[in-house]
C-alpha cells in the first residue's frame, strides 16, 4: 500500500504530475464517466487518496455549487498541493476537452447539410452510453466496498429510487436524506 497524505513519508505529487494526470482523466472520460476515471487514476493507479477519502471528496463536490467533477478535481488538487494543485488539476481537466468540444461543435455545424451530421450524432450517443456504463460500474464497486449493513443499504436504496425512478430533484432528496443519514450514522456508531 502506498503512503497517504498526512503520513510522514508521503511524497507530494508534482504540479506537473497532477496536471498530466488530470489531462489524462479529461481525455479518457470524454463524453462522461469522469468519476470512474478519476477514481481509477487517483485511488487505484496513483494511490494519492484511498476510497474513503475519494468518496468524501466526491460527496463534498456534489454538495457545493458548480460542476461536480470540476469540484472534485479542485478538491484533489487542494489535498495534494494546496491552491497551486487545485489550479493544476482544474486546468488539466478542462483544457483539452474544451478544445475538443469546440472543434466537434464546428464539425457538427458544418456537417449538418451532409450525412456527416448523423455520424457525429451517433458517435456522441455512443460516448454517452459508455459514460453511463462506467458510472454504473464505479458505483457498484464503491458500493460493494463501502456500503455495509442494513441502514446504509436502505439509505442508498431510498436515494436511488427517489432520484432515479421517481424523478425527485437531487437537491430535495439531499435536503431530506442527508440529515436522516447523518442521524442514523450517529445513532448506530460503535461505542
Amino acid at each position: 500500500m502506498r503512503n497517504r497524505p498526512g503520513s510522514e513519508s508521503f511524497d507530494q505529487p508534482s504540479l506537473a504530475s497532477l496536471f498530466v494526470s488530470f489531462v489524462s482523466i479529461g481525455m479518457m472520460s470524454f463524453g462522461g464517466g469522469l468519476a470512474a476515471w478519476t477514481r481509477r487514476e487517483v485511488v487505484q493507479r496513483r494511490g494519492w487518496l484511498d476510497d474513503q477519502q475519494f468518496l468524501s471528496g466526491y460527496a463534498l463536490s456534489q454538495l457545493v455549487p458548480g460542476a461536480t467533477n470540476v469540484n472534485l478535481a479542485v478538491f484533489i488538487g487542494t489535498q495534494m498541493r494546496g491552491a497551486a494543485g487545485a489550479i493544476a488539476c482544474f486546468c488539466g481537466l478542462t483544457a483539452l476537452p474544451v478544445a475538443i468540444v469546440l472543434v466537434l461543435g464546428v464539425l457538427y455545424l458544418h456537417s449538418q447539410e451532409t450525412t456527416g451530421g448523423a455520424r457525429v450524432s451517433l458517435a456522441l450517443g455512443g460516448m454517452g452510453a459508455v459514460a453511463i456504463g462506467l458510472n454504473l460500474g464505479t458505483g457498484v464497486r464503491l458500493a460493494q466496498r463501502n456500503i455495509r449493513g442494513p441502514i446504509p443499504i436502505a439509505v442508498t436504496a431510498i436515494v436511488t429510487l427517489s432520484i432515479g425512478v421517481f424523478g425527485f430533484p437531487l437537491v430535495h432528496v439531499l435536503l431530506v436524506m442527508l440529515p436522516i443519514s447523518l442521524l442514523l450514522a450517529w445513532l448506530t456508531r460503535p461505542r
